[in-house]
């Protein structure tokens, strides 16, 4: 995969095309406001360079995920939130909508206890 695609949101918030509230960024992630919250605490985190969905970052290159899992608790402590879900939807079937890897950080609200297990 390249390292951007001409035609992708989040590679155009990377280059700072679009603008967006950014709460933090290292040399591998950005992390930004979700627009369309979920949570009283609704951050993703992308990675820098373009791959299309979480596998295809860890087949590229194992390290892209232990950097937004950093940069995600990070943003989330920051934020006063020691307690959060971390989301990643692979594929169109389970919600992708943006085919960019992105981590989308969860918290602030006590009524997330669902358990998936």
């Amino acid at each position: 995969m390249s390292a951007t695609s001409h035609d992708c949101v989040f590679c155009k918030i990377v280059a700072g095309e679009i603008p967006a509230d950014v709460l933090g960024r290292n040399d591998h992630a950005i992390a930004f406001a979700d627009l369309a919250p979920q949570a009283p605490f609704h951050v993703l985190v992308v990675p820098l360079e373009h791959h299309e969905d979480a596998a295809a970052s860890a087949a590229a290159d194992p390290a892209i995920i232990g950097h937004l899992v950093t940069l995600a608790d990070e943003v989330a402590k920051a934020s006063g939130n020691e307690d959060y879900r971390l989301v990643a939807n692979t594929g169109a079937g389970a919600g992708q909508t943006v085919f960019h890897t992105h981590l989308h950080v969860l918290g602030g609200s006590s009524s997330m206890t669902e358990t998936l297990v």
